[in-house]
C-alpha cells in the first residue's frame, strides 16, 4: 500500500500541507518497502484544475490513501473517489511522520 501525505517541504520531517490540490509536495510511503519519496506536485502553479491534476499525480505513483489537512474540493473529491483513493484528514500541526503514525493507529477521520 502507498500513503501519500501533503507536506510543505520534500522530506518526512516537514509539516503537513492542509492543502491538497497546491500543496508543495506529496511525501509518498510505500509500506511494503518501508520507503519514502517526495513529489513536488507540479499542479501548485496551475491557473485551474489544480485538484484534478494532484490526483492524476497520486494516481500515477500508485497511491491507494491520501493524509491532508483538509478535504479536497468538489472535482478533486470526485478524481480521488473515481481513483480509489481514500482519504483521511489530519490536523495541519504535525509532521509528515506523525501524520502517518496517526493514520496507521487509525485515528484519523476519513473524509
Amino acid at each position: 500500500m502507498k500513503i501519500a501525505i501533503t507536506a510543505l517541504e520534500g522530506n518526512s520531517q516537514s509539516k503537513i500541507d492542509a492543502r491538497f490540490g497546491r500543496a508543495k509536495f506529496f511525501m509518498i510511503k510505500d509500506q511494503d518497502t518501508n520507503e519514502w519519496t517526495a513529489i513536488s506536485n507540479q499542479a501548485v502553479e496551475a491557473a485551474h484544475g489544480a485538484g484534478p491534476l494532484a490526483v492524476q499525480t497520486l494516481s500515477d505513483n500508485g497511491v491507494n490513501v491520501l493524509v491532508t489537512g483538509n478535504g479536497p474540493g468538489g472535482n478533486a473529491a470526485r478524481g480521488l473517489q473515481t481513483a480509489g483513493i481514500e482519504v483521511y484528514l489530519c490536523k495541519d500541526d504535525v509532521t509528515v511522520e506523525k501524520a502517518l503514525e496517526a493514520f496507521e493507529k487509525d485515528d484519523l477521520k476519513k473524509f
